[in-house]
């Protein structure tokens, strides 16, 4: 650790407001030392999350950061000047040119568009479009260009896409990538679909995430280059064996023979997020995370792809490879294509489009069959969906985006008839079977991740896939390395190739297996002393090999040769005419007759066969004459089996006999020690070499003859098999027939059901785009979730409600974040798809909005229970109108309470429905007794007035009022009373009508008593 460093920024209270002007000049670390770069991009609510995290980052991280912010490009920016005072490291606004530091924060200036190249800063106005400026985008990218494994990306708050992109791209390069957590962002949407691309690294806080760069800025992965001498090799050697057998038996993918490079740069990556330093802490890790296994696995796969990447090179494509495959071609011929590593789908859907415009303007139109494969699930069932957002389809064309793609809120989607030509699997490259009978491979941006071990596999794999007039379309930086016999360069500057005739045997088996086996830990490392006394045993023995052990070949059963040892020049040479290998072929004539008995021999006995005293003649040209030299060799055959499984090979060993006088030469080896001392006449030493050939001409007849008659027997035996055979053949034709008639009434069968089979497409096809277009045009948020409460389909409505995009299907709704004010949403949904009871519930979303909400089961045809459904009704309409009457209700309710009067409600039956308290007070009675009752009968028959029930009558059948009509009667509680009574009809309420009878007791008024 740097003890320079401090933990946290010193308060800047004290700092001018100014802000610091940054030099342009050249900082002061050599070009060749890269220091660190924080590009951080926000929008709306960003100035907030800025100020957090600067105020919280050390002033001495060794790293830049650079701010791109979504300004109005009407309005000068303060930005420099507030962030200024949160922070002691110089802030400044960017120009054309200027130069990156470390420890120094630099802001983008309004209505520009900034990109960082060498370490420094350029600027070009912002284009004027329709479209959203992608200006984090746009830097990220090239900063992960710019900075490699030291781009660091972070997102703050913002309500868009931006952004997501380029931490796509710093990733892909080896940066490392944050974002901002949901619940401290004031707008969480740009970090959230950051979030949702599975590229980034961590998710914090603003105040988190300088604590984090500030661990970081430390780490060897971002101060010093990747160690690549023998140290770091030696280190690391066995934990990478034993990371990749982790790999293998958690993925079932072998990395072994991938670039070591590459697996390790994105293991240090990996390393430095969790701040370790050495390889076997990382094994360690491993063993106790299995989910970082994983994560690591995706690291790898990291997925970089984008439509219609390298533009030109599908404009070549269309030019030179598509007319190719439409010459001579039969119109029911399918065009098949195979993508591999097609990652998320782009390159696939690529090449589709591009084929669907070039058919488009020709006469002949043949299907098209597009095979798509990648090793990662993730890449492709997002591939399969199809689905993508604003910023992903910004380089393809308006008209393409119009034809081929259903545009959506969150972004655009690819239509159907183009999904449907492309078929998408999971495929390992290096241990799968290929496709075969292809017109097309395109395999873009895959070997640059392959050994050449691996890339020539796959290479010979290609070359099995293709038709002969196939052509294979690789990444720009890609060529065919090793193997150019395979295929012929059509385009250099692009990188097509089409197929060569050549043979080729497919081997699958050059890499081991990717299934899952039981790790084993490596061997020790062997000790250096060991190691070059090994060395030096290894280069003592090829010495003595080449100077002292005889020559020879090695041959199979078929002559073939198989491998020199050592200068076979003496006696072998080629022929003229067709080159061979053939061992007899070869070898030069005096030695051929001796060799083929030899060879013939060692077959029969399964021993080594020696043949000595062979003379071999050999005319010697000279510049002015030339003679007859002559040799005495030695032929060793010697039979043996590489393994068990293996076919019998042999080894023939030529050796030179040391030099005889010349009167010794012809003569025999068993006869040379009697001739000694005796010189034989010219006649009877023509005779012995007669005698010897003649000696060795029987031997060879004599095994021809042998091999004749076991060849004969052979003959006669499989004449009797063929004989038995064709009895057999003779039979199976008669079966066969029987079968065909059979597979034909089959066939029948199939065809029948392939009819019924489309026909029922045609219907599923039909109900899917009723469904959804019914579930496009209702208004009511519906979501169906499964059993285990993944998210299976949703309405427009519903999505805004509980934050969904088309990429949350298959996602668990625990995982979303809803509007909903309700705590318990999964367990309700559990105890409904358990007990089958529909739950109904009145709920309201964070802004107050009321909704029924309303959970059943969700049942299939064959009454299966398969999840839930979730409909929320809108009834804040009705909840704010029930509100209103309840609150006209309390209103009149409290000025009938305060008016003095006594007052009564009645029905048509004339029946009492409510009464005030002056009632009750007045004539000394309870709500009980009064309520429900018919006027007439209250008390002992009190109001069994006539001149009451006459009023009341006219009340009601003649819509006529009371006003002011007075009333003396005698009550046998409170005595006599003199009533003012006034009565009229009430408005309609619920469909019935009330009478509103007000009685005032004007017995203590004299001047108003009834004459």
């Amino acid at each position: 650790m740097n003890p320079k460093r401090s933990p946290k920024a010193k308060p800047a209270s004290s700092k001018s407001s100014t802000p610091v002007q940054c030099s342009t000049s050249q900082p002061p670390n050599p070009p060749s030392e890269l220091f660190p770069i924080v590009g951080i991009g926000a929008s709306a609510g960003g100035l907030e999350a800025f100020t957090q995290l600067l105020s919280h980052l050390p002033i001495d991280t060794g790293m830049a950061f650079v701010l791109v912010q979504h300004l109005d490009p009407n309005q000068k920016s303060l930005l420099t000047e507030i962030l200024s005072r949160t922070t002691q490291m110089p802030v400044c606004e960017v120009q054309e040119g200027m130069t990156v530091a470390p420890n120094h924060v630099y802001v983008i200036p309004p209505n520009t568009t900034m990109t960082i190249d060498q370490g420094v800063l350029h600027l070009r106005p912002r284009e004027k479009t329709r479209k959203v400026s992608m200006s984090i985008d746009t830097f990220f990218c090239s900063l992960a260009n710019d900075r490699g494994a030291k781009a660091i990306g972070v997102i703050l708050s913002g309500g868009d896409a931006d952004g997501s992109r380029g931490l796509e791209a710093i990733k892909a390069a080896g940066g490392i990538t944050f974002a901002q957590s949901e619940d401290s962002a004031q707008v969480s949407s740009m970090p959230n679909t950051a979030i949702a691309t599975g590229h980034v690294d961590f998710i914090l806080p603003p105040i988190e995430i300088a604590q984090k760069l500030a661990h970081i800025s430390r780490h060897p992965y971002v101060t010093s280059p990747i160690p690549t001498g023998p140290t770091a090799e030696l280190d690391g050697k066995d934990a990478l064996s034993a990371i990749f057998s982790l790999l293998r038996a958690a993925t079932r993918v072998d990395f072994t023979h991938y670039k070591h490079t590459t697996i390790k740069r994105r293991i240090f990556r990996r390393m430095a997020l969790y701040r370790l330093e050495q390889f076997n802490d990382y094994v360690c890790y491993l063993q106790e995370n299995p989910a970082e296994v994983q994560a690591l696995y995706q690291e790898i796969l990291i997925n970089v792809t984008s439509f219609f990447r390298d533009a030109e090179a599908f404009a070549a494509l269309t030019e030179k490879v598509f007319p190719a495959l439409l010459h001579d071609r039969s119109p029911d011929l399918p065009i098949r294509v195979w993508v591999a590593g097609c990652s998320t789908g782009e390159e696939a859907y690529s090449i589709a489009i591009c084929l669907l415009e070039f058919l488009a303007n020709q006469p002949r139109k043949p299907p098209i069959q597009i095979f798509a494969t990648d090793v990662s699930e993730l890449a492709i069932d997002k591939a399969r969906l199809g689905f993508y957002q604003h910023n992903q389809v910004t380089d393809i064309s308006p008209d393409r985006l119009q034809r081929f793609f259903t545009r959506s809120e969150e972004g655009y989607q690819i239509n159907k008839s183009v999904r449907e030509l492309c078929i998408f699997a999971r495929q390992n490259l290096i241990s799968d079977p290929p496709f075969s009978r292809l017109d097309l491979i395109s395999c873009r941006n895959v070997f640059i991740y392959f050994g050449t071990s691996l890339q020539k596999k796959v290479l010979s794999m290609f070359h099995y896939g293709l038709m002969p007039t196939g052509f294979l379309f690789l990444g720009t930086s890609e060529t065919i390395g090793e193997s150019p016999d395979l295929f012929t360069l059509i385009d250099r500057k692009y990188k097509i190739y089409a197929k060569r005739p050549a043979p080729l045997r497919l081997n699958l088996d050059l890499i081991a297996s990717g299934y899952p086996v039981e790790m084993n830990l490596p061997s020790p490392i062997v000790a250096e002393a060991s190691r070059n006394e090994l060395e030096l045993s290894q280069a003592a023995d090829q010495i003595v090999l080449q100077q002292y052990a005889p020559v020879g070949v090695v041959i199979n059963a078929q002559l073939e040769i198989l491998q020199f040892r050592g200068q076979t020049g003496a006696y072998l040479e080629p022929s003229p005419g067709r080159a061979s290998l053939n061992l007899l072929t070869m070898v030069k004539e005096g030695l051929r007759l001796e060799l083929r008995t030899a060879i013939h021999q060692a077959k029969q006995d399964r021993h080594t066969v020696r043949k000595e005293g062979i003379t071999l003649r050999e005319t010697v040209h000279t510049q002015t004459d030339w003679s007859v030299r002559t040799r005495q060799i030695r032929i060793d055959v010697i039979p043996f089996q590489p393994n068990p499984a293996s076919e019998d090979c042999f080894l023939i060993l030529f050796e030179d006999l040391p030099a005889l006088p010349a009167s010794e030469i012809t003569l025999p080896m068993t006869q040379r020690s009697q001739s000694k001392g005796q010189q034989p006449s010219s006649e009877q030493q023509e005779i012995q070499r007669l005698q010897q050939e003649l000696s060795t001409t029987k031997a060879y007849l004599q095994s021809i003859i042998e091999e004749q008659q076991s060849t004969n027997q052979d003959l006669r035996a499989a004449n009797e098999e063929i004989l038995s055979s064709n009895e057999e053949l003779q039979s199976t034709n008669e079966e066969l027939q029987t079968a065909k008639e059979e597979i034909q009434a089959t066939n029948e069968e199939l065809s029948t059901i392939n009819d019924e089979l489309y026909r029922r497409n045609a219907e599923t096809t039909q109900v899917s785009n009723d469904l959804q277009n019914l579930l496009g045009s209702i208004n009511i948020p519906l979501l169906m979730l499964e059993s285990d409460l993944r998210i299976r389909r949703f309405t427009a409505t519903a999505a805004s409600l509980f934050n969904l995009i088309p990429t949350d299907i298959g996602r668990p709704l625990s995982d979303i974040k809803h509007n909903l004010s309700i705590v318990n949403l999964e367990q309700q949904i559990l105890d409904v798809i358990n007990t089958l009871n529909l739950h109904s519930q009145e709920v309201q979303d964070l802004t107050g909005h009321w909704y029924d909400l309303r959970i059943r089961p969700y049942r299939t045809l064959d009454n299966r229970i398969d999840g839930a459904v979730v409909v929320l009704v809108d009834i804040d309409t009705l909840k704010q109108s029930t509100e209103q009457l309840r609150e006209a209700r309390d209103y009149a309710e409290a000025i009938v309470q305060t008016v003095r009067e006594a007052l009564l409600v009645l029905n048509t039956d004339l029946q009492v429905i409510t009464a005030n308290q002056t009632f009750y007070e007045t004539f000394e009675v309870t709500p009980s007794e009064t309520e429900q009752c018919f006027i007439f009968d209250l008390g002992n028959g009190q109001w069994n007035i006539p001149q009451l029930r006459s009023l009341l009558g006219d009340v009601l059948h003649q819509n006529s009022q009371i006003q002011n009509f007075a009333v003396e009667h005698y009550f046998e509680h409170i005595g006599h009373k003199i009533m003012l009574l006034n009565a009229r009809k009430m408005p309609q309420l619920a469909g019935s009508q009330l009478i509103l009878l007000a009685i005032e007791d004007i017995s203590d008024r004299p001047s108003l008593k009834p004459n």
